[in-house]
């Protein structure tokens, strides 16, 4: 739906880093501190939790796990897997002032931030950490649109409920800085309107977002949310990847019932396979489930890695088939992008994150603007703005049966003729912007000539086939109705669930991240329910 849908920002100079740091700005409401201090047992030793058994497993500790598991630990006991380590310690995390850093110290097996090329030949981030990409983002924070929960079929109360649940804990007011104030300015004079101020809702004009960074400057990631669990009920495993979920079988029948994980360290040193389980695991009948947080590339490689996909492509990797489920992987969709580098050379400005979005274009365009670190001593001065409900999809798929490396996935951007017709406006937009007063008093002798010079619509036409760029909200690959049923279980397996942005078909609101922290707690509280009026043995979802 238009008034659900996120736009993504393409760079008209191809720094994709720079563009990541633009994504994720939204969310203005001071959170009321509340009492919660203890956070649960964290360990890297994956010798600790081998052989043991819990009642939910969750696979991922990002955006939408940790809410999740926080709110199951409340009266149930949690694993929760992260094949990433702790945000707690580190300042490139924490600190606004070191805003974007992360992203600029990508490695093999242990950086924050991961690394991929999609086979579009664009450069993309996941995060590799708990908290997920809401411990590398931009900390943007803004709600779906009403017109997304009610395509969703969610209960509006339970989300309204669940969006001020994790706007008390780790959402903030922030206060303009003057690039921000100059960004508010520029987007109301190249007409973006009406003039919203501040406000979590998604709406069309310019508004000023919440921010997971405080007043102090310190950034409050999905983690932080597990100080609300019962932390005598969770154990969070750092730095252990999973290879696979375990399935046993029914008695005599072909039903498969989700009995575990396998899993393996992160860092590369050790092949060595080791397992936890649901309880109990005598019991043919489990009495909770596995859970993928694991994100849109993440969750759809562990179906495949475990047996579930197409069969066609589990053959080619001799994987044994357990459901033949041809939607895993598909429905890939990444907001595509465009940004211009307003400024005429690298400087050395403070980092600094969106706060103001200009949501344009019936909802068709999504604009914002920040300060972003190009090394250590450089900074950049980006305009990005984003396609909110692009047509053009592609597909994901494993490139090898090893867990740790990043899956092959292919976005197909502006493929679709009405996403192309709709990056012709974008541009006009971001040129529009560049022009403002607002820009040009700020930045002065150092404003930058545009390289938006185009006259022609074939000429920006190619200009955005060249230039187009990831806006990170990249979604997909477990779609409701496709993988998953209307409760995120597994079609074909009895407790196997997806509670992430891989059961998006379309981005919510300006970011990502303020739904998914919803749907973390919004779910955590469903599930049980679900499975209390629907027990695990009555039936197996199907499509």
């Amino acid at each position: 739906m238009k008034a659900s849908k996120k736009k993504k920002m393409k760079f008209p100079q191809a720094i994709p880093v720079l563009f990541f740091l633009l994504i994720d700005f939204s969310s203005l409401c001071s959170p009321v501190q509340s009492q919660e201090t203890a956070l649960p047992r964290m360990t890297s030793d994956v010798d600790e939790v081998s052989g043991k058994s819990f009642d939910y497993i969750i696979v991922g500790g990002g955006t939408a796990g940790c809410p999740l598991a926080a709110t199951l630990s409340e009266k149930f006991s949690v694993l929760l897997v992260e094949r990433g380590g702790s945000p707690f310690e580190n300042p490139l995390i924490l600190d606004k002032n070191l805003y974007g850093l992360s992203l600029l110290q990508t490695d093999k097996y242990t950086s924050v931030a991961q690394m991929f090329v999609s086979e579009d030949g664009i450069q993309n981030l996941r995060g590799r950490v708990l908290g997920g990409s809401s411990a590398i983002n931009g900390g943007f924070y803004s709600r779906a649109s009403e017109d997304f929960v009610k395509q969703a079929g969610w209960d509006e109360k339970l989300v309204k409920d669940a969006y001020k649940w994790v706007e008390s804990r780790v959402v903030f007011t922030p206060e303009l800085t003057p690039w921000q104030t100059v960004a508010e300015f520029s987007f109301l004079e190249a007409g973006i309107l009406p003039y919203n101020g501040f406000s979590l809702e998604h709406i069309e004009g310019t508004k000023i977002g919440g921010s997971v960074f405080d007043g102090r400057g310190k950034r409050h990631t999905s983690a932080e949310l597990l100080k609300a669990g019962n932390p005598k009920n969770i154990i969070v495993l750092l730095n252990a990847t999973v290879k696979s979920v375990i399935f046993r079988s029914n008695g005599n029948t072909t039903e498969k019932i989700t009995h575990g994980i396998r899993y393996i360290k992160s860092d590369g040193t050790s092949d060595q396979t080791y397992r936890a389980y649901l309880n109990h695991p005598n019991n043919p009948i489990s009495s909770g489930d596995v859970i993928l947080s694991a994100g849109a590339l993440g969750s759809p490689q562990i179906l495949l890695l475990s047996g579930i996909g197409s069969y066609k492509h589990l053959r080619s990797f001799k994987l044994p088939l357990m459901v033949d489920l041809k939607g895993v992987g598909r429905g890939m969709k990444d907001n595509p992008g465009v940004a211009v580098l307003v400024d005429s050379e690298p400087q050395k400005r403070q980092p600094d994150t969106p706060q103001v979005a200009g949501i344009t274009d019936d909802f068709n365009i999504i604009i914002e603007a920040g300060i972003l670190p190009i090394s250590l001593n450089a900074t950049r001065v980006p305009i990005a703005a984003k396609l909110a409900f692009p047509l053009s999809k592609g597909k994901l798929e494993l490139k090898s049966k090893d867990p740790k490396e990043n899956p092959s996935v292919k976005f197909n951007y502006l493929e679709k003729e009405e996403d192309s017709n709709g990056c012709v406006r974008l541009v006009e937009l971001l040129k529009r912007v560049e022009k403002s007063q607002s820009i040009a008093l700020f930045l002065g002798t150092q404003h930058k000539k545009s390289n938006l010079m185009m006259t022609s619509e074939d000429e920006v036409r190619k200009f955005c086939k060249k230039n187009a760029r990831t806006f990170y909200h990249y979604h997909g690959g477990c779609i409701v109705g496709e993988v998953v049923d209307k409760n995120y279980r597994v079609y074909g397996v009895k407790g196997l669930r997806v509670v992430d942005g891989s059961t998006f078909s379309e981005s919510p609101g300006t970011n990502p991240m303020a739904t998914l922290l919803m749907l973390g707690r919004y779910q955590g509280i469903k599930i049980p329910e679900e499975r209390k009026n629907h027990p695990p043995d009555c039936d197996t979802p199907s499509p």
